[in-house]
């Protein structure tokens, strides 16, 4: 492995790190109606914070997880998103730019889209585990972000696509009716009509069979600790998500070896 390679993929993650810095302010300033315009300042003493602040993660350790200013504590999503955001750039820099021989200005654009596509499922992976609810204001434009895409430029036929959406809204739609709301939200809806546009077929099935499993893993892991009741709420969206970023990364995978089993 080479000391350029080396250089080019810790960048790439210092970049997701700044990236998620950002994403943090945006989950912020969106649940507040703030503008993103302006300094970031510490939100419980509303403090602008100084350049040496704001090391992704780096800062966090170095104020051992306090406000410099009124010295309360700063909420673990900080660092969390910070680094997340840096691996999941990592792994779409060297899963989906890097197998290309080439250095063709179209597998820029493929780079540019998947790092705001991501930004975006990021944003409401968090946003949806604290507040309950998915952003029209982040999930509309990723969508039409990724419909101009998948004309412009996919790996899936016009149709695949379609199918992949239609399969996924679909399902959940027919969810949202039977129960009037109660078992989804119609944010559940809108998420799956993306996660087909992103995915395809068959990788948007690996992605539902691997949100559900994981729902009911996690599900059950809160019920043992009381955490949580067969009628107590749980955001589903951070697992479709969850299940997105692994059907993207190994979707193909999964389905083989799915198949491999039924063999």
């Amino acid at each position: 492995m080479s000391f350029i390679f080396l250089l080019v993929n810790l960048f790439v993650f210092l970049f997701g790190l700044c990236m998620g810095s950002f994403l943090n302010c945006v989950i912020y300033r969106l649940e507040q109606k703030k503008s993103l315009k302006g300094r970031s300042f510490c939100p419980n003493c509303k403090h602008k914070l100084l350049w040496q602040d704001l090391f992704p993660v780096l800062s966090f350790l170095f104020l051992k997880g306090r406000c410099r200013y009124c010295h309360k504590k700063i909420s673990i999503q900080y660092p969390l998103v910070e680094f997340a955001t840096g691996l999941v750039f990592l792994l779409i820099f060297n899963f989906k730019f890097l197998i290309f021989n080439q250095l063709e200005i179209l597998n820029f654009i493929n780079l540019a889209f998947l790092f705001y596509v991501t930004s975006s499922l990021i944003v409401i992976f968090v946003y949806d585990l604290k507040y309950y609810i998915i952003p029209d204001k982040v999930l509309l434009p990723a969508i039409a972000a990724a419909f101009l895409y998948s004309i412009l430029k996919s790996d899936f036929s016009i149709i695949n696509l379609l199918s992949a959406v239609a399969i996924a809204a679909g399902f959940f739609l027919f969810i949202f009716l039977i129960s009037k709301g109660k078992w989804m939200g119609f944010g559940d809806v809108k998420l799956a009509i993306l996660m087909g546009l992103l995915l395809g077929l068959p990788n948007v099935l690996a992605a539902l069979f691997l949100a559900f499993f994981f729902g009911s893993i996690v599900g059950i892991i809160l019920m043992i600790l009381k955490r949580k009741g067969l009628k107590s709420e749980i955001p589903f969206g951070p697992f479709l998500i969850t299940g997105t970023f692994a059907a993207l990364f190994w979707g193909q995978a999964i389905v083989n070896w799915y198949f491999s089993l039924s063999a």
